[in-house]
């Protein structure tokens, strides 16, 4: 009786075409994976790490390395040249854009209007310390590094903390082969989690006479406890305890933190938050610790490593990271997914994952490309009727060969083969863009003399257009929850520049992707301007997608207002008010001049005598009609 093989369906079922990945009930080659092996690994992860592997080895030209561990030598002799890395860099190029730009809604009010109002001046505020922020903090560094690891592995993560030194938030790109959410059977994998691990092995250090260790860092949100202070335990390990102070009857009571509230009704503390109005009961811990792998003799994993083995980290400014409250109400961790991941899942897919057996076959051809083009260029010569028997012959240029009076010298050409391959590897290669969606022109690998119309390019570029904005969309709430938490960390660490800042919905935009037609798009804005139908505002950002060198709106349109006189005169006819047209061109406003002195003619030196007649009496007036 025959068993049916188990079929199994999930995040990472795509790659159960490989015997290397699939082994028996699904579970991967451990040869080839030991990191996902590891004891401390949970099961349901286990698949995960080995696709994260197999995928960097695509990436790197080193997936011949794992196929010899369990197919032998001749797997090394597999060509691999590069193709799935240059189908990353081009979706990361056009996923990114030409640049990226923080922006807040309503900035350009501050500038634009002539009496801004309050939103729009903190707005304004907002967005000028986040791009400071952002250039001291290379951000558009870390979002390349943590981009490149979504787009090959399908899931990118961000940590953030505060930096007391610096005085700014840190941001920091990791692997996603570090992070284990921990997801509940009732949780739904959409939402963020409430612990999150990063843990990794540190490998065997003689030199330093340090055993082989696992290193957790854990966040985690939890009620708010009482205050705590560095301490020690019985067995001398750093640990955090409990702060206690005597209420007067010889009891120990827990003192709470600085801000704190207990609340009467259910026990609780609870604490307001610079970035909320209603108590939060909430608060983030910080874990961080080392076991040695001899003391983990149980059955743990990433979850449930003891306490009683662990060595807590002591940071810079001397606090032991065990439990340590951070005073924030969130974990500081963004999960980017590559993909929008499907109902009630974590984890996105990487753009490697449709056309990876494509890639394999493309490896097949182009290895039998090499040899075929070995003997296309030295030919192989079948000699018959030689003279002497024994003579050996070598091919070469202005070689001679003796031959008998029946000798026959053939050559075998392989040329008809070797083209062959070399349009089977084109027809993979264009198979691999049509099902990843990438055209030839976004691919950069078109005929500029062939390029069709602008109207037909554009067509072309339809396939492209639906991944980049599921990618993007995947995306735009994350990097609005990474800006709101670096707001939300500048109140925590009561930096002085963001004193009375309210958190405002930020947003990082990416820049445009495809090809676009200038001249047309600067028609477009200059009639819609004159027209009167779009604003300079929206006119300057249709400019700058477009490719423009613009860097900035609001410094582009103030420059655009100063030279704006037209402008200015129909402003100062319609208000009358040189100071807001001075502000307009932002220019000082001229100084009023002195009105002159009004000087009054001097008085008559005949004065008029009266002599108590009645003009009216006077005949010669008449009575009122005509002289």
């Amino acid at each position: 009786m025959t068993r049916a093989k188990a079929v199994i369906i999930d995040a990472w079922s795509w790659l159960n075409y490989k015997p290397l990945y699939s082994e028996t009930r699904g579970v991967p080659y451990r040869r080839a994976f030991p990191e996902a092996a590891a004891t401390w690994v949970p099961p349901e992860d286990e698949r995960r790490l080995a696709a994260y592997k197999m995928l960097a080895a695509y990436d790197q030209n080193q997936a011949a390395e794992l196929a010899e561990l369990r197919d032998g030598p001749e797997a090394r002799d597999r060509r691999e040249f590069g193709d799935p890395s240059m189908f990353v860099e081009a979706i990361l190029a056009h996923v990114l854009g030409r640049e990226q730009q923080i922006t807040v809604p309503g900035a350009e009010a501050q500038t634009a209007d002539i009496t801004p109002d309050t939103e729009a001046a903190t707005a304004d505020r907002v967005q000028t310390l986040l791009r400071d922020w952002a250039d001291d903090e290379l951000l558009p560094m870390r979002v390349q590094q943590t981009e490149r690891k979504a787009v090959s592995l399908g899931d990118g993560v961000y940590r953030l903390a505060w930096d007391p030194a610096k005085q700014r938030a840190t941001v920091r790109s990791v692997d996603p082969g570090f992070y284990f959410p921990i997801i509940g059977e009732d949780d739904d994998g959409g939402e963020f989690p409430q612990r999150v691990h990063f843990c990794w092995e540190l490998p065997e250090d003689k030199r330093r006479d340090l055993k082989a260790r696992i290193r957790r860092i854990t966040y985690e949100l939890a009620p708010i406890g009482p205050a705590t202070a560095a301490g020690v335990s019985e067995d001398g390990r750093a640990i955090r305890a409990p702060l206690t102070v005597d209420d007067g009857d010889g009891n120990l009571v827990p003192v709470l933190g600085l801000g704190d509230l207990a609340d009467p009704t259910t026990g609780g503390i609870t604490r307001i938050y610079a970035w909320n109005e209603q108590p939060s009961h909430l608060t983030c811990y910080l874990t961080d610790a080392t076991w040695n792998l001899d003391d983990l003799k149980g059955d743990y994993d990433v979850d449930s490593l003891p306490d009683t083995h662990a060595s807590y980290a002591t940071g810079a400014d001397g606090e032991v990271l065990d439990h340590l409250d951070l005073l924030i109400d969130f974990i500081p961790v963004v999960h980017v997914p590559n993909t929008v991941p499907s109902a009630e899942e974590h984890w996105g897919q990487s753009s490697l994952a449709k056309v990876l057996q494509v890639f394999d076959d493309l490896q097949g051809s182009d290895t039998d490309s090499s040899r075929a083009s070995a003997t296309t260029g030295l030919p192989m010569i079948a000699i018959s009727g030689v003279a002497d028997s024994r003579a050996e012959f070598n091919v070469k240029p202005g070689a001679l060969f003796k031959l008998g009076e029946t000798g026959k010298l053939t050559a075998v050409d392989t040329s008809s083969a070797l083209r062959e391959l070399r349009e089977h590897v084109h027809d993979l290669a264009d198979r691999a863009a049509t099902v990843s969606r990438l055209p030839a022109v976004a691919l950069g690998t078109i005929d500029p003399s062939k390029a069709p119309s602008g109207y037909a390019l554009d067509i072309s570029l339809g396939p492209l257009d639906s991944l980049i904005g599921g990618m993007r969309l995947a995306r735009d709430h994350k990097y609005t929850l990474l800006l709101k938490f670096v707001q939300r960390l500048h109140l925590a660490g009561q930096h002085p520049d963001w004193a009375g800042v309210q958190v405002q919905p930020a947003r990082l935009v990416f820049g445009p992707y495809k090809p676009t037609d200038k001249a047309g798009i600067l028609e477009q804005v200059t009639t819609g301007v004159t027209g009167g139908v779009i604003s300079k505002e929206t006119a300057i950002r249709m400019l700058m997608e477009a490719g423009f060198p613009i860097e900035d709106v609001e410094d582009e349109l103030e420059r655009i207002d100063a030279r704006s006189f037209e402008a200015a005169r129909l402003l100062a006819d319609a208000l009358g008010n040189p100071d807001e047209v001075a502000k307009f061109l932002g220019r000082e406003a001229p100084d009023e001049p002195e009105p002159p002195t009004i000087v009054l003619p001097p008085a008559s030196t005949n004065p008029v005598v009266d002599d108590g007649e009645d003009p009216a009496a006077d005949p010669a007036q008449g009575s009122g009609g005509n002289a």
